[in-house]
């Protein structure tokens, strides 16, 4: 687990963007993830236990990959 990120509880659906987005600091800097709306409809309910999958997501996604140059990072999960 990258201890260097942490997550805010600030979980919402953008409808501009359509995708589910939270923000976090990773090593310091702010970032933005972005989760496609495909399996997460925006009126689907965000557990704790989603927000938990979804922040080991990034974790996971972070061991191979970087932010783009704003910072954001976009996932499709299942």
């Amino acid at each position: 687990m990258n201890q260097s990120i942490l997550f805010n509880d600030d979980i919402h659906f953008d409808e501009k963007r359509c995708a589910w987005c939270f923000t976090g600091f990773l090593d310091g800097e702010h970032i933005t993830v972005q989760i496609e709306e495909k399996n997460y409809p925006k009126n689907s309910i965000v557990t704790d236990a989603t927000k938990f999958d979804w922040e080991d997501a990034v974790e996971n996604w972070l061991e191979e990959h970087e932010p783009n140059e704003d910072r954001v990072i976009k996932l499709c999960l299942n």
